[in-house]
């Protein structure tokens, strides 16, 4: 397997906020890249969209550790297997730290040829994921 980690990044929100917001694919649209997605479909625990030059790509919740990690994994037609953990570290009270990493199933061709756009992806993603304006109650 690969691993690619993404940039650790800082949210000005509890861990509990962040989770309970990417743990539910239906939130997930507001923080793919504009214009680069089109087809989204959600069903809460899985989602399916076409990625600009890529092609469709469909994602699985298979465990949760709340409030501190959600993995995925690629569900359906994909071009390799992977999984993509987001990982919380609550620090502060309004002060968590994210981290995005995406383990594959390559081979040596394909890994160079994904390499940049994985690690694109994993850098926009998780400043997607840092800079939303999540809403707290109280």
């Amino acid at each position: 397997m690969t691993t690619f980690e993404g940039p650790i990044q800082t949210i000005p929100h509890s861990s509990d906020v962040v989770f309970s917001f990417l743990s539910d694919f239906n939130n997930f649209e507001s923080l793919l890249p504009a214009g680069k997605v089109s087809g989204w479909e959600s069903t809460g625990d899985t989602c399916r969209f076409n990625v600009e030059g890529i092609g469709e790509i469909g994602l699985r919740i298979v465990d949760k550790d709340a409030p501190k990690a959600i993995k995925y994994t690629a569900d359906g037609k994909t071009p390799f297997n992977f999984f993509l953990w987001v990982q919380l570290k609550q620090v502060a009270d309004a002060d968590t730290r994210v981290k995005l990493t995406i383990k594959a199933d390559l081979n040596p061709m394909l890994k160079m040829v994904v390499t940049a756009p994985v690690n694109k992806f994993l850098e926009v993603v998780t400043g997607a994921i840092a800079s939303y304006p999540y809403q707290t109650t109280g």
